[in-house]
């Protein structure tokens, strides 16, 4: 039994899946940019505090 070759029929106002993917990884990669540009202060402040209560030499001195 021959098997039948059948071209694929592409819609005009479809997505293809890779540009579905592209764009859902813009998305979340602006998503995870604009959080960190929001949070941003914050962590410099925590890294401040963190420096100054002793870093990696305070070892377990602080809970």
């Amino acid at each position: 039994m021959k098997r039948v070759r059948r071209t694929v029929v592409r819609r005009r106002g479809g997505m293809s899946g890779q540009r579905v993917l592209k764009t859902e990884a813009l998305l979340v990669g602006g998503a995870a940019l604009a959080l960190l540009c929001w949070e941003w202060p914050s962590l410099r402040r925590e890294a401040r505090i963190w420096r100054m209560a002793g870093g990696f030499r305070a070892g377990h001195r602080y809970p």
